[in-house]
């Protein structure tokens, strides 16, 4: 009787050992389960931390090369200094002042030249211009003659080139230098010679900078 009970004894103490001894854990399967943290923490694998004395990544600076402004003018070249246009006048009326250009002609540009194209002409206010396209050809040689009426204390005319660079003003390939309402580029001896070996144009630019009035212009050939 003695020994059964001590079979039964030490049943009872194995059944308690195993009920309530061991690891007391749950059994985890599978793949854990990814942790989700607060923007700027992260997870140690027990909870989510924010980084202390962490210090921001170092960027390196990237040089941008500063935008060249286009220059306004050609450093020792005169530009044009064609202002608002002015106003054109028809053939009957521009006769008033492209009477005035023959005389003026007949000493300053060579014997023999010959007009080329119309008359430029127009009424100015100050500080306006008119603009013509002429064609010039190898070898040739030309005068251009300008008059205007009394109320005009000084007309300009300059030869520059019909396709200018862009962003740039013209360049003055020649230009009178007088004062007063007349005006000639190219008198003879020294007319403006076409140097190329094949034709082109240019343009010449008629100009009132002071005074008013009615002004015309005309290219020769010779």
């Amino acid at each position: 009787m003695a020994g059964t009970k001590l079979v039964l004894c030490g049943l009872v103490a194995l059944s308690a050992l195993s009920g309530c001894g061991g690891d007391d854990k749950q059994a985890v399967t599978g793949q854990p389960t990814a942790t989700q943290c607060a923007p700027g923490q992260y997870f140690d694998g027990r909870i989510c931390q924010a980084p202390t004395g962490a210090q921001p990544a170092a960027t390196t600076p990237v040089a941008t090369a500063p935008t060249a402004a286009l220059p306004t003018a050609i450093p020792g070249v005169a530009t044009t200094t064609a202002g608002p246009t002015a106003t054109p006048l028809d053939p009957a009326t521009a006769q008033v002042v492209t009477s005035l250009i023959a005389p003026l002609a007949a000493t300053a540009a060579a014997p023999g030249a010959k007009p080329v194209g119309a008359a430029i002409a127009g009424n100015f206010a100050q500080g306006q211009s008119l603009e013509q396209t002429v064609q010039m050809n190898p070898g040739k040689c030309y005068t251009i003659v300008g008059a205007g009426s009394p109320t005009i204390t000084n007309l300009d005319i300059q030869l520059v080139p019909s396709i200018a660079i862009p962003g740039l003003p013209a360049a003055v390939v020649a230009a009178d230098s007088s004062q007063g309402a007349t005006a000639i580029v190219g008198q003879q001896p020294n007319c403006y010679k076409w140097a190329l070996p094949m034709g082109g144009t240019m343009k010449v630019v008629v100009s009132v900078s002071a005074g008013q009035g009615m002004a015309a212009a005309q290219v020769f050939e010779k």
